[in-house]
């Protein structure tokens, strides 16, 4: 049984692999033709090589960090609308009442307005979901081969149905035609909760400054889905992610040429260490230099790791296992604010389950 972090190694390895192996080829051929066929005029100079080895992991870093910035930022707006949307809902539990009204509606009545605005706030996180999964021509989780494969066999809401498809039981009718005519649908389901809420306000079942407040919320769910498509509708500088990656594969094509000779040296010193050195003391000093091959390998694979964690990380409505989980969220939420307005046990939806240890 592998613990949690010894699991994490695993998957890492895995995903990576395809690039150990090029590694490996990159490496080893300067090495066999410094030791096998004694090129020893193939080697670079160490110090330049480091210099930029240095610039590099600077470079790196600073892409790390704005992509991770992107990533917090959307997590965060979403749990934004976690809050805003348990706040909206408990509005519509206390807001709604006889208290204005000239004619009166039973309980039964006030519970289907309420369902009605909740369900309604359910087709805008639908919608929403729906379009941040939308694929961009930027976003290459989709065509890279490693996260292809590790994705393959998990299923992604927003792939596996149709907009059409999950708004089903959540609108009406005419208002789901209404939406999906529109260009941005999850625009299309505020505009209709306002209408609502004016008609409500109107009929006397919502007090005029009960309803400012309301209409407050919405105005945040706007402001809180606008912050999410800047982030999916722009995308990280594409003059820094692929100078980037250019940059990281420079470094890993010049990294064995700068290292056999250091190898080689050493080599040398540990067998001029001993005047009359053992043959396994022979053995390690005549070999050592091929110790540079798994060094620029582990060298490597920092370096373009580090660069594929902030690619991966720039988009983070791709769908992918770093991605934010906006669908397990979006059902999270669904089943707070049902259950908040009472809804029938039985007719709210059980939570996303995870597949291979991931949230979608």
């Amino acid at each position: 049984m592998y613990t949690k972090r010894n699991y994490s190694i695993k998957i890492m390895l895995s995903w990576t692999r395809r690039n150990i192996y090029k590694f490996v080829i990159i490496s080893a051929i300067p090495t066999i033709l410094y030791v096998v066929l004694d090129w020893k005029f193939i080697h670079l100079p160490w110090l330049p090589i480091a210099l930029v080895g240095s610039a590099l992991a600077f470079i790196v870093s600073f892409k790390n960090n704005a992509s991770y910035g992107r990533l917090w930022e959307a997590r965060k707006v979403w749990g934004g609308i976690v809050n805003t949307s348990r706040s909206f809902t408990i509005m519509i539990n206390d807001f709604i009442t006889n208290q204005h009204a000239n004619e009166k509606l039973s309980d039964k009545e006030f519970f289907s307005v309420r369902k009605e605005l909740v369900m309604r706030h359910i087709a805008w996180m639908t919608s929403l979901r729906h379009a941040l999964r939308a694929p961009k021509p930027w976003e290459m989780s989709s065509v890279n081969s490693s996260d292809r494969e590790y994705m393959n066999d998990v299923e992604i809401n927003e792939r596996k149905f149709s907009l059409d498809e999950e708004l089903e039981g959540y609108l009406s009718a005419e208002e789901k035609q209404y939406v999906l005519s529109k260009a941005n649908k999850q625009t299309a389901c505020l505009n209709l909760q306002s209408k609502h809420l004016r008609r409500l306000k109107e009929q006397g079942y919502i007090w005029e400054f009960s309803f400012l407040e309301m209409e407050n919320l919405i105005v945040e769910l706007f402001t809180l889905q606008g912050k999410l498509e800047r982030i999916k509708n722009f995308p990280y500088p594409r003059q820094f992610a692929t100078l980037n990656l250019f940059f990281v594969w420079i470094f890993i094509m010049l990294l064995p040429f700068g290292i056999i000779n250091v190898f080689d040296e050493i080599g040398l010193k540990i067998l001029n260490a001993y005047e009359n050195p053992s043959w396994f003391m022979e053995i390690i000093g005549n070999g050592f230099v091929w110790l540079s091959i798994p060094f620029s390998v582990i060298v490597s694979w920092i370096f373009h790791t580090m660069e594929r964690i902030g690619e991966v990380s720039e988009n983070p409505f791709e769908g992918i296992a770093n991605d934010v989980p906006i669908t397990t969220m979006s059902r999270g939420i669904e089943i707070d604010i049902r259950q908040m307005i009472e809804d029938e046990p039985s007719s709210i939806p059980k939570g996303i389950s995870e597949q291979k240890g991931i949230q979608m």
